[in-house]
């Protein structure tokens, strides 16, 4: 105990601060490394068991967000009767200080309305001021998204996580791409000789694009979403199955499928329809427009 007492006004003798605060501070941080400990424990257990990824991430959100709200407590407990004295010290704050805090709070309380307004969740593909990305990780302040690459690269991960300040909800406009439903309407040029038959190729890319087996699946997927979504968006749409759009274009026709496609998979589908396409050109099926 004497030890104890001499390292304290050891301490009190460097830093300035009254003996009973440093203690308070020792108490304070040996009781949230307990806490945290005792969550790493709990959450390596539930990890060894047959869990998948998703279930062993929801869990540790779970976890920790359960283990902010008892360390708070116990903190609480702790500093109960030397709170005054705290809300005291808190008022004497420089002006400095306190405009240095202005960003973390302000995070704090975007954080707030991410978790209650949910403008985006966990796994959602979005796009903040020129970042666009998955949303991989939300934390009290931030928010982490695996950023994607542009359209002409596919849109596909670079393997680069973003971390971005929850107040840019506030501050730049926000791209969901996934908050009613989960599919977009991409769109692909096919061009053709300007000889071609028309009718013809367009029955041919339709059939292409009908049998692909994501875009046949997607309009009843549709219908449930945005009945789903009604309630809270004005959106309706007359067409869900794919259409495609004819121009005549610097002396060939152009042809625009659009369908709908989840954004995630919409390299891939992109990737089959080509191949389709490629092939029913080798067949002479259809004309594709060479320049000359």
């Amino acid at each position: 105990m004497k030890e104890m007492e001499k390292i304290l006004d050891t301490l009190k003798g460097v830093t300035g601060i009254q003996s009973e605060y440093i203690l308070l501070f020792i108490v304070s941080i040996i009781a949230l490394v307990i806490v945290k400990l005792i969550a790493k424990v709990i959450s390596h257990i539930y990890k060894s068991g047959r869990h998948s990824g998703r279930d062993v991430f929801k869990f540790n959100q779970r976890l920790n967000l359960l283990a902010n709200i008892i360390l708070i407590f116990i903190i609480f407990i702790i500093w109960e009767d030397y709170l005054d004295n705290v809300v005291t010290i808190i008022s004497f704050i420089s002006a400095g200080a306190t405009i240095a805090l202005r960003e973390v709070i302000l995070n704090l309380f975007a954080g707030i309305y991410i978790k209650v307004a949910k403008p985006f969740v966990v796994e959602d593909r979005i796009e903040v001021g020129d970042i666009k990305g998955d949303v991989v990780l939300i934390t009290a302040i931030s928010f982490k998204v695996l950023e994607l690459g542009d359209r002409v690269n596919g849109e596909q991960s670079n393997g680069i996580i973003v971390n971005i300040p929850n107040s840019q909800v506030f501050s730049s406009s926000l791209k969901n791409y996934t908050t009613a439903f989960k599919y977009i309407w991409s769109e692909m040029k096919v061009n053709v000789d300007l000889e071609a038959d028309v009718n013809l190729h367009k029955k041919k890319l339709y059939e292409i694009v009908n049998n692909n087996a994501v875009i046949k699946s997607i309009p009843k997927k549709m219908d449930k979403a945005i009945d789903a979504a009604s309630g809270d968006y004005r959106i309706y749409y007359n067409n869900l199955k794919p259409i495609i759009y004819t121009e005549y274009v610097d002396n060939h026709i152009e042809f625009t499928v659009r369908f709908l496609v989840h954004p995630k998979k919409e390299r891939n589908v992109l990737d089959e329809l080509w191949i389709s396409i490629i092939k029913s050109a080798q067949k002479g099926e259809i004309k594709l427009y060479k320049k000359a």
